[in-house]
């Protein structure tokens, strides 16, 4: 048996996350033996990301039993901080199902749970990250696009004072989706590549492959249909290979 610090199989894990690699990642901290209770929370914590990650991605909903299982980790080891994440991995759960199945009488409570996490949240990187989410359910499930602004742009500003590329690039996706629709295809560009820089940057596969797609869409909004076609080809073989249908059903539309 060999030993390794939790912490560092945890951040390898959520790297494997990044990438696409779910199963390496939940494979990883299965064969982890946590001992302390706070051992057993972090597996439990890092678990219940990967599942949650991963329905999003393959429109699955496997989240339920590790969302628990963290649940009676922190009953066991009660911490302020990792509750609010617990909390929010619970949000992200709802709304990924909410969003496929377009339930849009979910949007009130649900954009209230993610400001309710705002204004509770330890730090501005969280900040920022609940207040993207109270713009894409206010932005996809509400269709209020202006209430969507204002919180895309608060997590943009909340993200660039945590130094967190995740935040930002998520801000920049959806600030440049707006600049898009109002036929601003010169700031679109400028955001969807400044975001895909940052999801490149680092190691966001999903995130990377879903700015492709809008780059693709830019270039046949610019004219240049035979360029759109080249990328969305690409991004389909990737999509594919990583098993993300909803990507990949995208681009195949665009591939014709």
């Amino acid at each position: 048996m060999v030993q390794v610090e939790v912490s560092a199989v945890t951040a390898a894990a959520g790297q494997l996350v990044l990438a696409g690699q779910w199963g390496v990642a939940r494979t990883l901290l299965e064969a982890t033996q946590p001992v302390e209770p706070a051992e057993v929370r972090a597996v439990a914590l890092a678990l219940a990301g990967v599942s949650v990650d991963e329905d999003f991605a393959r429109q699955t909903q496997t989240g339920e039993r590790s969302l628990a299982a963290l649940g009676r980790a922190l009953e066991a080891l009660p911490d302020a901080t990792i509750r609010w994440d617990a909390a929010l991995l619970q949000l992200r759960s709802d709304y990924a199902p909410a969003l496929f199945a377009g339930a849009t009488e979910r949007g009130d409570a649900l954009v209230a749970e993610a400001l309710a996490l705002r204004d509770t949240a330890p730090d501005d990187g969280r900040a920022g990250m609940a207040a993207f989410y109270a713009g894409v359910i206010a932005d996809n499930l509400l269709s209020d696009s202006a209430a969507a602004f204002m919180h895309y742009t608060e997590a943009l500003k909340r993200g660039e004072s945590a130094l967190d590329d995740l935040v930002i690039s998520l801000a920049l996706r959806h600030l440049g989706d707006h600049a898009h629709t109002a036929g601003d295809l010169k700031l679109a560009r400028a955001l969807w590549e400044r975001s895909t820089e940052l999801r490149q940057k680092i190691g966001h596969l999903l995130g990377a492959l879903a700015q492709q797609t809008l780059l693709s869409v830019l270039l046949k909004d610019e004219g240049d249909s035979a360029g759109s076609r080249a990328l969305a080809t690409e991004v389909n073989r990737w999509a594919q290979q990583a098993g993300i249908p909803f990507i990949e059903q995208q681009t195949a539309e665009m591939m014709v």
